[in-house]
C-alpha cells in the first residue's frame, strides 16, 4: 500500500516510498530532509557490519528506520505521529513492523549500541535528556553520528555534545545538511540528569514536573497564563478533554473549576502525557477520575463523547510552522463533542481561528481578547 501523496527516498540502502503524518490532500512538504541523505550516503560508505546494533534517535516520519530496517534498528522518538509514520512508511515499503523497535522518549535504554544516529531535535533540552539517557549505552568504540539541516544546528548542539559525550569533528555542509561526529569519551563524568524539572504554579500550591520536551517547560507562559484566567465553570461538562495538554495545567485547572467533571489528557509527546499525568496525580490522587493518552489528536476519541475540549494548538510541527495540525484538531472537535458541548482555543489574534471554526461550528463567540491572544468559544 503506498501513500496518495507520498515521495520517494532514493538512497545506497534502496528506493523507499515515505509519507507524512498527519496527513494532508496535496501533500507539499516531504517525509525526509538533505540531512537524512547525507546520514543514510554516510552510512553506507561506513558500511556497518551486518551484526551490528544500531539507534536512530528523532526520525520525524522514520525514513532512517525504514531505510535501514535490514539492521533491525531501535528508533527512540518523543512523537506518537512519528511513531505511527513509521509504521504506516515500513507496511508501505513491504517491511514488517517487527524490523523496528519502536521505543518512547521515556522507555529504558537496554544493551551496547555500536551506531547510534541523530537527527537535531527542535528542543534542545530534549537532546540534552536524550544524551545522557544514551551515555551509559556507548563505549569507546561507538559510532555516533548526529545529522541536521545547517540552520537547525546552533553552536549549543557542538557544545552539548563534547559536555555529555567527547570530542567533536564536522562534515561540509552538503545541501545545506550537515554531520556531526562524536567521539565518546568513557572517561567524562556525567552530571545528574535535570530533566524532569519542577516549579510552582503561580497563585496556586500546584507543583508542575515538566519532562525535557514539554513546551515553556521553565515556567508558565503568557498564552496559557490568559487561557486559565478564562477557563469556565459549568455543572454541566462531565467529560473535558485537554487536547494537546503539554503539561497538563490546563486541564488540571479545568478539574479544579469542574468538580464533578472528568478529565482527558491527550498529547502526541510521550513526555507531555507524562508530565500532566504526574501533576494531576500530585494535586488530586487516585480518587479523581481522568485519563491520559499518547496520541494523533482525537482520532482515537469516540464520537459524541466530550462536552467541552480545551486546546491551545500547536503551530510547529519539528521545525516546520503551519496550522495544519489546529485545522484537523478542530475538525476532530466537532466530532467527538456531545449536542450543545464547546471548544475553547486560545490562539493568537494573528492566526484568525475564528474563521475556520465559523465554518465547521456555525456558533461561533469570543469570550476574552488581549493584545496578543484571542480565546474563542464554538459551540456544536
Amino acid at each position: 500500500m503506498m501513500h496518495d501523496n507520498g515521495q520517494v527516498l532514493n538512497v545506497p540502502q534502496g528506493q523507499f516510498e515515505l509519507g507524512r503524518l498527519p496527513k494532508r490532500p496535496k501533500e507539499l512538504l516531504r517525509a525526509f530532509d538533505a540531512a537524512d541523505e547525507y546520514l543514510l550516503a554516510h552510512l553506507a560508505a561506513s558500511a556497518p557490519a551486518q551484526t551490528a546494533r544500531l539507534l536512530v534517535l528523532n526520525d520525524s516520519f522514520g525514513a532512517l528506520a525504514v531505510a535501514l530496517a535490514a539492521w533491525r534498528p531501535c528508533a527512540l522518538s518523543d512523537s506518537y505521529l512519528s511513531q505511527q509514520a513509521t509504521r504506516l512508511n515500513l507496511a508501505a515499503n513491504g517491511l514488517a513492523e517487527t524490523q523496528v523497535a519502536l521505543i518512547s522518549s521515556l522507555a529504558p535504554l537496554t544493551g551496547h549500541f555500536d551506531w547510534v544516529l541523530i537527527k537535531v531535535p527542535k528542543t534542545l533540552a530534549l537532546l540534552e535528556d536524550q544524551l545522557l539517557r544514551l551515555r551509559p549505552h556507548l563505549s569507546e568504540t561507538s559510532q555516533v553520528v548526529v545529522a541536521g539541516m545547517v540552520k537547525a544546528l546552533p553552536a549549543n548542539v557542538w557544545k552539548l555534545l563534547e559536555r555529555l559525550l567527547g570530542p567533536t569533528t564536522t562534515s561540509l555542509a552538503q545541501k545545506k545538511a550537515r554531520l556531526i561526529f562524536v567521539r565518546p569519551d568513557g572517561a567524562k563524568v556525567l552530571p545528574p540528569n535535570p530533566y524532569p524539572v519542577y516549579y510552582t504554579l503561580e497563585n496556586t500550591a500546584y507543583r508542575l514536573a515538566n519532562h525535557a520536551n514539554v513546551f515553556s517547560r521553565d515556567s508558565l507562559d503568557i498564552g496559557t497564563r490568559f487561557f486559565l484566567q478564562h477557563l469556565p465553570a459549568t455543572a454541566d461538562a462531565l467529560d473535558i478533554v485537554d487536547l494537546g495538554c503539554g503539561n497538563g495545567v490546563v486541564g488540571l485547572l479545568a478539574a479544579e473549576r469542574n468538580p464533578a467533571a472528568r478529565l482527558h489528557f491527550i498529547d502526541e509527546s510521550f513526555m507531555a502525557v507524562a508530565s500532566a499525568e504526574e501533576n494531576f496525580r500530585r494535586a488530586f490522587g487516585e480518587g479523581r477520575v481522568a485519563t491520559f493518552q499518547v496520541g494523533d489528536g482525537l482520532t482515537a476519541v469516540a464520537s459524541g463523547s466530550a462536552d467541552m475540549i480545551l486546546c491551545n494548538p500547536p503551530f510547529h510541527q519539528q521545525n516546520t510552522i503551519g496550522d495544519h495540525i489546529a485545522m484537523a484538531m478542530f475538525k476532530e472537535s466537532r466530532r467527538v463533542l456531545r449536542k450543545n458541548g464547546q471548544l475553547w482555543v486560545i490562539g493568537n489574534r494573528h492566526l484568525g481561528y475564528h474563521v475556520p471554526l465559523k465554518r465547521l461550528f456555525g456558533k461561533v463567540s469570543a469570550v476574552a481578547g488581549n493584545a496578543k491572544f484571542v480565546i474563542v468559544k464554538a459551540v456544536v
